[in-house]
């Protein structure tokens, strides 16, 4: 069964396909959308093709909740972003914010309390 190619994942990709990992579909773009509507201060931080992975957006919330999800490439997180009027960065230039870092310490913290 194909799926659809509702965000342009195919078109904007180009040939590149990373050798380990699967390839985005449009259920990890629509999850990605769906994080973006349900909070609030949401920015997109994109993370480039690796070898082992295809690229990837990971998508903050202002209280530094986050989700990682496959894009095929940048263009098509930009094109998602601009359409959610969302800003979106580029991680290699930016870092990861603050508070997702904090995000994870808190978490880490209530699931090892010592």
């Amino acid at each position: 069964m194909r799926w659809r190619d509702r965000y342009g994942i195919r078109r904007l990709r180009g040939p590149k396909v990373a050798k380990f990992d699967r390839e985005a579909t449009d259920a990890d773009i629509e999850a990605l959308i769906a994080f973006a509507r349900s909070r609030r201060g949401v920015e997109f931080y994109v993370e480039p093709e690796t070898f082992a992975t295809d690229t990837t957006a990971v998508a903050v919330a202002d209280d530094g909740e986050w989700t990682r999800r496959r894009v095929g490439s940048p263009a098509v997180i930009h094109k998602v972003a601009r359409d959610l009027a969302l800003p979106v960065y580029d991680v290699q230039l930016t870092g990861y914010p603050q508070r997702m870092r904090a995000y994870n310490e808190r978490r880490r913290r209530e699931e090892d309390p010592q």
